[in-house]
């Protein structure tokens, strides 16, 4: 049962490995875990033999199950595997936590569900078997329970797994541990039954009012990653760079880009008023949630798969060239090790970094969905996507007046996007201002005055950098969740090559906005590198006008309703309504939330304890003297039977009372001692002096003579509830707190009347049975 709870306890670590990564680890260190302490535990072995032998087959079978890489033919132990078994049962589990799912079995990751299984195993079936007394053992069940919260930390946002699991592993404990202490019952599965079916009905009802739909907390998802993008300068600052001083520079090599393909090196969505930048990584949604990954990477972007090969010759930032989405990355080389440590992905921009930056000669393959296009036909009246983005700042003020004055008539999304485009290609010149190759003057830079000069001045001059800034501001204020990406798009020439070799030439800069149902879709709203501004051309570029608001017309006169229209319009605004406080509201959904499901599971509790009240108050005050008598009695013993020290069922009450001394002697009935000893003997006499002076009390008034007087009873009953407090403190606290809800004397008493009720149809049958033989005869 503990061997199988703990692998049950494993389940929220599929999603983060992969099931055909995690289950040889967890069912490994499950078996081996269990032999040990089995064998350990039959042998006898000490507490420090244990726990050599313990580490030992850690480090031997490990090789295999947790380092199956860098084991000689995948299971014999090396240098390499055992240093990575030792230091990774301390540092695998920050690995684990900054890596994306799934990580697969790279390294020492497998580590982490080798060591809860074979730990949590270990030390669970180590308690079961040596603990004493035997019933001690039940504590056993709680390294499991412990290896689930490990596992549900290091887990993913999906709830399936966690759920199942906690499930499973909880009925299955509480059982075996009812089992272990010895109270194990079938009453008590039809009560966890019911238990588990109020828990999930008000899970069901209450839980998305409580939640409010938010998502589950994940220990991966609170731990900020070491790479934050704002500590280097913006990639779009850049831009002149490439074409000036790396124009005719080899950057780095391609092998296998698709056809019509580009490579994307930075995507920004962040406008401070100065530059275009990547969000820090507090933004979950933004471009700056950077993290590592692990052997695969999943992906939800559909498309075309395929494999794209880098070298990188110079290339010297952070920033690492990737093509649509990654899926997996294979470093190659001696420092790939190294390399893949340093890998920091980004899934909602399909952009990756090398944190200490991308040496000269890094080689690599990346496996990649490249998005399908989608033109405006396809798009279609789709709306604009739900997609979160910092709010840029520092916006000019003719940005939103030429983005009116282009787009201000269009009817969809897609539409506006495209005359934006259309607009920015069919007025602007294209320059990149270099002085020694003889370019129109144009001045670098992305910033608020820049693009103000760029859609105010006499001629609009730019280059990508300037074009895809104003276009993604345009696109912003006409509500559109635009970004701007910097990356390279080989030339006519190099187009379909199966290995291109791009240069700071081939850079450029792009919009991207997002659709619903479309994901992301690339504009490029820069002008043709052969549009290019001579001294003589002329002035075409229209300033745009000053929106003026139109004064409102005047208001009509109101109209006079007749005196004797009883139906008469109120004119006068409606009182306002008042707002619910909505920290009351807060307060009333907690107290929902809490109280509903406490209500319900004390529901049964409250019963049990108004039905024992009802029985003890009929018993004292219903019926003649002599009745309160015997029930005084009858609540004596059933005070008993609910402690779990019940008397003989045809025994006499002086009987009864020798039973009762000696049954609360003992602390535990079950188990008597050989012998009884001080504490034992006062026990039995705090408890036999008052029981024997009830039962000759009850004998005396039940068979003397004349009826007992109503303060005789009332004496008697003050007596029996001496005699319960004296049986109560006999017991452990605990004991006699379970006795308050215990059903044991509700359910004797009912199996009691139906007895008696059985009895009494038997006898009136018999009886009829006489006489109709009686009358038989007299005829006869």
């Amino acid at each position: 049962m503990l061997a199988s709870t703990v692998l049950l306890a494993l389940l929220p670590l599929l999603p983060v490995f992969g099931a055909r990564a995690a289950l040889p680890p967890a069912v490994g260190g499950v078996v081996l875990g269990s032999g040990l302490a089995l064998l350990a535990a039959r042998r006898r072995w000490p507490a420090m033999v244990t726990s050599a032998a313990a580490v030992v087959l850690y480090l031997v079978a490990g090789a295999a199950l947790a380092a199956p890489t860098t084991a000689l033919a995948g299971v014999v132990p090396t240098p390499t595997s055992l240093a990575l078994l030792l230091t990774g049962a301390v540092t695998v589990w920050k690995q684990v936590l900054t890596l994306d799912p799934a990580l697969g079995g790279s390294g020492n990751l497998l580590v982490a569900p080798y060591l809860l299984a074979y730990a949590g195993t270990v030390i669970a079936v180590t308690v079961a078997r040596r603990a004493e007394p035997r019933r001690a053992g039940a504590w056993a069940a709680l390294a499991p329970v412990v290896v689930l919260g490990v596992s549900v930390l290091l887990g993913t946002k999906e709830s399936v797994q966690p759920v199942i699991a906690g499930i499973l592993v909880v009925a299955a404990l509480l059982v075996w541990v009812a089992w272990r202490r010895g109270t194990l019952a079938p009453r008590r599965l039809v009560s966890l039954l019911v238990m588990g079916a109020v828990v999930a009905v008000s899970g069901a009802l209450v839980g998305p009012l409580a939640a409010e739909q938010r998502p589950r907390y994940v220990l991966r998802d609170e731990l900020v990653p070491p790479f934050d993008p704002r500590d280097h300068a913006s990639p779009l600052s850049s831009f002149r760079k490439f074409v000036k001083d790396w124009k005719d520079t080899d950057l780095l090599t391609v092998r296998g880009l698709p056809e019509g393909g580009t490579v994307r090196l930075a995507t920004m969505d962040a406008f401070d008023g100065v530059v275009w930048n990547v969000a820090g990584a507090e933004s979950a949604e933004g471009s700056g949630q950077f993290r590592r990954v692990g052997e695969t990477i999943t992906t939800s972007v559909r498309g075309d798969r395929t494999e794209v090969g880098f070298e990188v010759h110079h290339l010297p930032m952070v920033w690492l060239p990737t093509v649509g989405y990654a899926e997996r990355f294979d470093f190659e080389g001696g420092d790939a090790l190294e390399l893949s440590g340093d890998l920091r992905y980004n899934d909602a921009t399909g952009t990756a970094v090398l944190a200490d930056g991308v040496p000269d000669g890094t080689s690599w393959t990346v496996d990649v969905v490249v998005p399908q296009e989608h033109d405006v036909e396809t798009i279609g009246a789709a709306s604009a996507g739900p997609v979160r983005l910092p709010e840029p700042a520092g916006v000019p003020e003719a940005v939103p007046l030429f983005a009116g004055e282009l787009a201000g008539t269009a009817t969809s999304p897609v539409l506006i996007a495209q005359t934006l485009e259309a607009g920015l290609t069919e007025r602007g010149w294209f320059s990149h201002g270099l002085t020694e190759s003889g370019d129109y003057p144009s001045l670098s830079g992305h910033g608020a005055d820049r693009i103000t000069v760029l859609l105010t001045g006499d001629l609009m001059v730019g280059d990508g950098e300037q074009y895809a800034s104003a276009m993604a501001l345009m696109a912003r204020e006409m509500g559109l969740p635009a970004r701007v990406v910097l990356g390279f798009v080989p030339d006519e020439e190099q187009a379909g090559a199966e290995e291109i070799t791009i240069t700071g030439d081939d850079v450029q800069a792009w919009v991207e906005i997002n659709f619903t149902g479309y994901g992301w879709v690339a504009f490029h709203p820069t002008p043709d590198e052969t549009k290019t501004p001579r001294e003589d051309t002329p002035q075409e570029q229209s300033e745009p006008q000053p929106q003026v608001r139109q004064p409102p017309p005047p208001p009509e006169d109101p109209v006079q309703a007749p005196e004797d229209d009883t139906e008469q319009p109120r004119t006068e605004d409606p009182p306002p309504q008042e707002q619910p406080d909505p920290t009351l509201r807060a307060l009333l959904t907690v107290a929902a939330t809490v109280g509903i499901p406490f209500l319900v599971l004390m529901t049964p509790f409250v019963l049990i304890a108004a039905a024992k009240t009802r029985r003890r108050k009929r018993r004292r005050t219903a019926g003649r003297p002599v009745e309160r008598v015997v029930g005084g009695w009858e609540e004596l013993l059933d005070q008993a039977r609910d402690l779990r020290r019940p008397a003989p069922p045809k025994a006499t009450r002086r009987e009864t009372a020798v039973h009762l001394a000696g049954a609360f002697a003992q602390t535990n009935p079950r188990r008597p001692a050989a012998a009884p000893d001080d504490a034992a003997t006062r026990r039995a006499a705090v408890v036999g002096g008052p029981v024997a002076g009830l039962a000759a009390g009850a004998d005396a008034i039940v068979f003397g003579p004349g009826e007992p007087t109503p303060e005789q009873a009332e004496a008697y009953w003050a007596q029996v509830e001496l005699a319960v407090e004296a049986m109560r403190t006999a017991v452990p606290a605990r004991q006699w707190w379970r006795s308050r809800w215990s059903l044991a004397s509700l359910r004797a008493r009912r199996v009691a009347r139906r007895s008696t009720r059985r009895a009494r149809r038997a006898d009136r049958a018999g009886r009829a049975g006489r006489n109709a033989e009686s009358a038989a005869r007299e005829d006869a």
